[in-house]
């Protein structure tokens, strides 16, 4: 794994902004760098972070099947009680998952390590699976990579793929917050991979879903929402007003709601329990667990943080850099610190994508900070042997 320089391409700004890539910038500060790439071999994709991305998934999908059917584990990961059958009954039923995306610190070194799972409401899809191949072929084609430069991205396919699984007979709305541009792009690219798979989709709000006289959720036009991709946090969905009619309304949410389980960050405790030594998970635990006393370096993050809001980073037991947000007054768990990839004053971390239950891709985001957070920049890669 190296950090590379490459000339950017010119007018790629005006390539990005002709698909919907808008927010290539964001509040003045650049998200998508050109000119810079992360070098692999293939080896190096295939052994140390294909297959453990492969293995994590199938580690949490074994412990999704054992949470759903205790409510003393439901519990501890703050799931409410009132939802308990509506996540148990979506596991039993086998409502299928879409996507994923594993946050992963790997140093070049030794083997990948599991930060968290964002397994829920993953964004940064558009950008791993067609921006950044797009950014291949062309420097590919302007002579600054070889003939031979691949990518660890079968994203764009696979996800085609899994839309093609759900039966094309009725209109598969997709749900997001509209006024946010990351958000509104992800899903009109989701859909255009619906549409490949032969789907009709429809776009609405996500606070503009409604319910009828019969407890159906319907769409601003009073169109039954039958079958729905939702960009919104099952632990949200679950305290919104209309969260009663969740387990009787007839929709198919995608995500299904077992994902509250696995999008969770007390999964991370729980892994280490069942797999401890594992050499791709991190010492984790709950805030008040013994475990947490041997912990000198460390780092504190919120059940449902997102974007990296109000994660703390601990040296000797004292603070060294923390962020704000809107979390700060959930449970939290507490993972030993782990070095990320540095390089020109870059910390990277990886993340590996998984579509239904296959690992097919990978995208990099990297800050200055350790933490990384919503205006962290996503940066392409390239494998060269």
């Amino acid at each position: 794994m190296e950090r590379l320089t490459i000339p950017a391409r010119d007018g790629w700004q005006g390539k990005a902004e002709a698909v919907g890539f808008g927010f290539h910038e964001m509040y003045g500060e650049p998200y998508w760098l050109d000119d810079v790439y992360y070098r692999f071999t293939m080896k190096e994709i295939e052994e140390r972070i294909e297959a453990p991305t492969q293995v994590l998934h199938e580690m949490c999908r074994d412990l999704v099947a054992e949470v759903v059917e205790s409510e003393a584990l439901m519990t501890r990961l703050a799931i409410p009680p009132q939802q308990f059958d509506t996540v148990r009954q979506s596991f039993r039923s086998g409502d299928g998952s879409l996507y994923g995306r594993f946050d992963l610190a790997y140093d070049g070194q030794g083997p990948a390590k599991l930060l968290e799972y964002n397994a829920d409401t993953p964004t940064g899809v558009f950008e791993a699976a067609y921006f950044q191949y797009d950014w291949l072929v062309d420097q590919v084609a302007l002579g600054r990579l070889p003939e031979s430069a691949d990518q660890f991205n079968l994203i764009q396919e696979s996800l085609v793929a899994a839309f093609a699984t759900y039966p094309a007979d009725r209109i598969f709305h997709f749900a997001a917050i509209t006024a946010s541009d990351e958000d509104r792009g992800t899903a009109a690219y989701l859909m255009d991979c619906a549409v490949q798979a032969g789907h009709r989709t429809a776009l609405i709000d996500m606070h503009s879903i409604g319910v009828d006289a019969a407890g159906r959720y319907v769409d601003p036009m009073d169109r039954t929402i039958d079958r729905c991709f939702k960009l919104y946090p099952w632990e949200d969905m679950m305290r919104e007003p209309y969260a009663r009619h969740l387990a009787t309304a007839g929709t198919q949410w995608v995500e299904p709601p077992w994902k509250a389980v696995m999008s969770n960050k007390g999964i991370l405790p729980l892994l280490w329990e069942r797999h401890p030594g594992h050499p791709n998970l991190v010492p984790a635990f709950f805030e008040s667990d013994p475990g947490v006393a041997a912990l000198s370096n460390s780092v504190r993050k919120p059940f449902h943080s997102r974007e990296g809001e109000n994660i703390e980073i601990r040296e000797n037991g004292l603070k060294a850099e923390a962020t704000d947000g809107d979390y700060g007054a959930g449970p939290t768990v507490i993972q030993a610190f782990t070095p990320l990839f540095e390089a020109a004053g870059q910390f990277a971390v990886l993340g590996t994508w998984i579509v239904g239950d296959l690992a097919c891709g990978l995208g990099i985001r990297e800050d200055r900070s350790r933490i990384t957070c919503n205006l962290s920049r996503f940066v392409p890669h390239a494998i060269l042997d």
